[in-house]
């Protein structure tokens, strides 16, 4: 069950906001909820991709296992081509 909650504005932003939701034919309260859904959305992403990134930094300098960029950019470039190739394997 969603719950109230408040945010505080200023009179510029509430306009802004007012001025789209009825352009969009919405409520004030449905525009700021589905903004702020999106953005915590955006930031949930962005913050896994944190973690992911220095998990595998944690992981190359635990091993050594890599692919350099030129590998990947091959693969990359071969997609579909005739000449398409497997994608790069770990290495040290």
């Amino acid at each position: 069950m969603a719950k109230p909650t408040s945010i505080k504005l200023d009179d510029d932003l509430r306009d802004r906001i007012q001025h789209l939701a009825n352009a969009r034919r919405r409520s004030a309260h449905w525009l700021m909820r589905e903004a702020i859904e999106q953005y915590v959305g955006r930031e949930e992403k962005q913050e896994a991709f944190r973690r992911d990134t220095l998990k595998a930094w944690e992981h190359y300098q635990a091993t050594g296992m890599h692919v350099t960029a030129d590998e990947v950019e091959e693969w990359l470039t071969s997609w579909g081509t005739d000449n398409e190739v497997p994608g790069p394997t770990w290495h040290e």
